[in-house]
């Protein structure tokens, strides 16, 4: 009688599962180039456009931006027309705008293109949706869906490392355009996969997409990155930033009103403030800070000169893409630990988990920078952390979901994190700025005491994600065992 009750329980993997899994881990091959392959030659991108090392903030905060704009209804749109057509759009946008980040030949059309390459943003949510809706009624949803989340994850990361590695080597070998023109090949290439890859998966819902809460929801974020940018500009002793401040997050109680008093909502409040889904969205929200958000100080702090300013590495591009490589591996060490350890842990435990090694990582910077040995071993630490909550977030919020909403919540990890970067990012910048921008421009450096300032805000930050975990019901994600 046990093989029959065996042939019961064994979950099913659906026909084709793997090979679908394997087109999208190419898509995150393409996003980790992307999110990588700049870092180590922002110096050397902005003496191509002329402008300042501190005006490259400008790029990501501009990226971070859009990116939590375009989330929200790029994920609703997947989840009413379909998430394989959605991501086809996603990329070819992000196509369009690689092409013209290497050809800009100005600050300003740089930076326009930069910010609407951050389309790419929604991939990963996209792909997780897609992969939920394939393993519906095996009875291992949740799980299936973790273990490939890593898979997709562990790829960005490799992604990421050969982008950084590759710009690092032939940064001075050839033209900057030349060297922009790579990101541009790879996501192209990443349409073609998917377009001849990737099924559609036929949506569950129907409705309209709510364009007046996309347009008070786009008032609110822009007036407080607008407030942000003009205390950088203005300093914190400014009154106009902080009263704009004050408009932006006041506009977020009639977006709510409108939200709720939708049947579809851009947005959908009530299932954002369940038990199982605000701590997820919190979680995400201050990871972003750290892992959005310290990027660019991370790399200023490697490639400062010790002899000048007193403290930093010193280093050059290709060594900080050698940094990047490390810490990257850290991210996929992370990353395809997370089901192990979730397996014995639950979901929330392997997120619990992680947020603490991520504050333990970013803790460690305050009394431990003075060498290399010292930032790898940082690093290493938050890394393994941060990429476990990379895999993680997206998976335990479409658990926690109805199946019609998967899109929405898997996407609402990746706004929230991006909202949190880019308001990270510009208190960050703050932070350093010893006159309104990332570095002082006529000394070159920043203060040490912003980098510690930066270093004690990320691992805060991940212990207050931590405790948020605690608060989620042990039951929240379905089959998480």
């Amino acid at each position: 009688m046990t093989a029959p009750v065996a042939a019961r329980t064994t979950p099913r993997v659906p026909a084709g599962l793997w090979g679908i899994v394997g087109f999208l881990v190419c898509v995150e091959l393409a996003s980790g180039v992307l999110q990588g392959y700049y870092t180590p030659i922002f110096s050397d991108i902005a003496d191509h456009l002329s402008i300042h090392d501190a005006d490259v903030n400008w790029f990501e905060a501009a990226q971070l931006v859009v990116s939590a704009l375009v989330v929200p209804v790029l994920a609703r749109l997947g989840d009413l027309v379909g998430h394989r057509r959605v991501l086809l759009i996603s990329t070819a946008v992000t196509a369009v705008a690689s092409w013209a980040v290497a050809f800009s030949p100005t600050f300003t059309t740089f930076l326009v293109s930069w910010a609407i390459q951050g389309f790419y943003v929604v991939w990963l949510p996209l792909e997780v949706s897609i992969i939920h809706r394939r393993t519906a009624n095996t009875g291992a949803q949740t799980r299936l869906t973790r273990k490939a989340a890593a898979f997709l994850v562990a790829a960005l990361e490799v992604g990421v490392i050969i982008g950084a590695l590759t710009s690092g080597a032939i940064v001075e070998g050839t033209s900057m355009t030349v060297v922009l023109m790579l990101p541009a090949v790879a996501v192209t290439a990443c349409f073609v996969v998917v377009w001849f890859g990737v099924a559609e998966t036929p949506p569950l819902t129907t409705g309209r997409l709510d364009l007046r809460g996309f347009a008070v929801l786009t008032a609110a974020i822009s007036v407080v990155m607008a407030a942000l940018i003009l205390v950088r500009l203005d300093g914190p002793g400014s009154v106009l930033p902080w009263l704009l401040i004050l408009v932006g997050l006041a506009l977020f109680w009639p977006f709510a009103r409108i939200e709720l008093a939708q049947d579809e909502p851009l947005i959908d409040v009530r299932l954002l403030a369940t038990p199982a889904q605000w701590p997820v969205q919190l979680t995400a929200f201050l990871f972003g800070m750290s892992v959005l958000g310290a990027q660019i100080p991370l790399s200023t702090f490697a490639r400062t000169d010790p002899d000048e300013a007193g403290y930093g590495l010193g280093a050059s591009a290709s060594f900080v893409s050698t940094l990047i490589g490390i810490y990257v591996i850290s991210l996929v060490a992370g990353a395809l630990l997370l089901p192990v350890v979730a397996r014995r842990l639950g979901t929330r435990g392997a997120m619990l988990l992680a947020c603490l090694l991520v504050s333990l990582g970013y803790g460690l910077f305050i009394p431990l920078h003075g060498s290399t040995t010292q930032l790898m071993v940082n690093m290493l630490v938050a890394g393994i952390g941060s990429g476990a909550l990379v895999a993680a977030l997206p998976a335990a919020a479409a658990a926690a979901a109805p199946a019609d909403r998967t899109g929405f919540v898997t996407g609402m990890t990746n706004t929230t994190k991006t909202i949190g970067g880019a308001i990270a990012s510009s208190v960050f910048a703050i932070a350093l700025a010893a006159t309104g921008s990332l570095a002082d421009v006529k000394a070159g450096h920043a203060p040490m005491s912003g980098y510690l300032t930066v270093w004690a805000v990320c691992a805060v930050s991940a212990l207050v994600a931590a405790a948020s975990l605690l608060i989620t019901p042990r039951d929240a994600f379905a089959d998480e065992r």
